[in-house]
C-alpha cells in the first residue's frame, strides 16, 4: 500500500508518543499522590479516518467507544491524550491545529459534559496579542459566534473547529491560565451580544497576495472560479481573504513556501499570475475609526474590506 511511504503517515507515528509518554508520566504521579485516576488510550476511543496530521473523527463510531470506555462506574478521574486517534487501519492519526483543545471538546460533546476548561499561557483570550499591539485587555465573555469569528480570522487561543461540538451541546468553554489559576479568565457561551466597548484585533503574519488575470481579459465566471478553488480545496490550502472583480481574483494565503510555489506554477498555466509576499493580514472586529488610524498609520495597504463589524487589511 502507497500509505506506508507517506511521510505523514510515519510523521503521526513518531510524534503521537509524546502525548502517550506524558500522560503516562503524570497518571503515575497523580496514582503517587494518591489521586486514582484510570489512564485511557485515546488511540483506541477515537475513530478516525486516514488523512494523517489532520484526521476526521467519525462520531458515530467514537462515540459507542467513549460510551464503553468513560463509565465513571468506578472511576472519578480519567486521565487521557489529546491530539491522537487511530485510523481504522490500525494507524495513529493527529488531528490537526489545536488537536488537544479539540479532542476535549469531543469528549465533552459524547459525555454530554456540563462545562469545558482549557488551560493556556494567557489570562484569557485579549482582545489584542501584546505581542504585536502596544495596548491589550482581557475579554470576560465571548458568545460562540463571536469566538469562532476570531479563531476563523487567526486568533491564536481556541481554534474554530474546537468550539463547533460545544456550540452543538450548549456546552460552555472556560479559558483560564496555570499561571495566574485563580483568575476568572474568558467564558464562551451562548451570549447574545458583544458588549465589551474594546475593538478586537488579530494579525496574521507571514501572508502571500495572490492576483489571477484570465489571458484573454475573459470574465472570471463561476467555472473558472470553482476550478481555482477546487485546486486550493485539494492541495489544503486555506485562503485567508479574497477580493475579486470582473476580469480577476485575488486571495490572500498563508506563505507555505513549498505550497506557494507550486501553486503559482500551477495557475501560471492559465492566467497571468501577480504575487506579493512578507505580507500581513489586519483583522479588526468591532472597529472605529480611530482604531483603524492607529494600527495603520504609516503601512502600505493592498486591499481594504469592511463590513458592519469587521475590517481586512492586507498590509505591508
Amino acid at each position: 500500500d502507497s500509505d506506508y511511504d507517506s511521510y505523514d503517515l510515519k510523521y503521526d507515528q513518531v510524534v503521537s508518543y509524546g502525548e502517550i509518554l506524558s500522560t503516562k508520566i503524570v497518571s503515575a504521579y497523580l496514582n503517587y499522590q494518591e489521586l486514582r485516576n484510570n489512564w485511557v488510550d485515546i488511540r483506541k476511543v477515537f475513530v478516525t479516518d486516514d488523512t494523517y496530521r489532520e484526521a476526521t473523527i467519525d462520531f458515530e463510531l467514537t462515540g459507542n467507544q467513549v460510551k464503553k470506555t468513560f463509565t465513571y462506574d468506578d472511576e472519578k478521574i480519567y486521565l487521557t491524550q489529546g491530539f491522537i486517534g487511530g485510523s481504522k487501519k490500525g494507524f495513529v492519526t493527529t488531528l490537526g491545529r489545536e488537536g488537544s483543545d479539540y479532542s476535549a471538546a469531543v469528549l465533552a460533546n459524547l459525555l454530554d459534559a456540563k462545562k469545558v476548561v482549557v488551560w493556556k499561557d494567557v489570562d484569557g483570550i485579549m482582545n489584542a496579542d501584546p505581542q504585536y499591539f502596544d495596548t491589550s485587555g482581557k475579554l470576560d465573555k465571548l458568545s460562540y459566534q463571536e469566538a469562532v469569528e476570531l479563531a476563523y480570522f487567526g486568533a491564536k487561543v481556541i481554534h474554530p473547529k474546537t468550539l463547533k461540538p460545544l456550540h452543538n451541546k450548549n456546552i460552555p468553554l472556560y479559558v483560564r491560565s496555570f499561571i495566574n489559576p485563580d483568575g476568572e479568565g474568558t467564558e464562551i457561551d451562548c451570549f447574545k451580544k458583544y458588549d465589551q466597548n474594546l475593538p478586537i484585533f488579530i494579525l496574521k503574519k507571514d501572508q502571500m497576495l495572490i492576483s489571477l488575470f484570465p489571458k484573454d481579459l475573459s470574465f472570471v465566471i463561476e467555472d473558472e472560479l470553482s476550478k481555482i478553488f477546487k485546486y486550493l480545496s485539494e492541495h489544503r490550502i486555506k485562503v485567508n481573504l479574497i477580493q475579486n472583480s470582473a476580469i480577476s481574483i485575488s486571495f490572500c494565503i498563508d506563505n507555505a513556501n513549498n505550497k506557494t510555489k507550486q501553486l503559482i506554477e500551477k495557475f501560471g498555466e492559465d492566467y497571468k499570475v501577480l504575487y506579493n509576499d512578507q505580507l500581513e493580514l489586519l483583522t479588526i472586529r468591532h472597529y472605529s475609526v480611530a482604531a483603524i488610524e492607529s494600527v495603520t498609520k504609516n503601512r502600505k495597504i493592498y486591499i481594504d474590506q469592511r463590513s458592519r463589524h469587521t475590517a481586512h487589511f492586507v498590509i505591508r
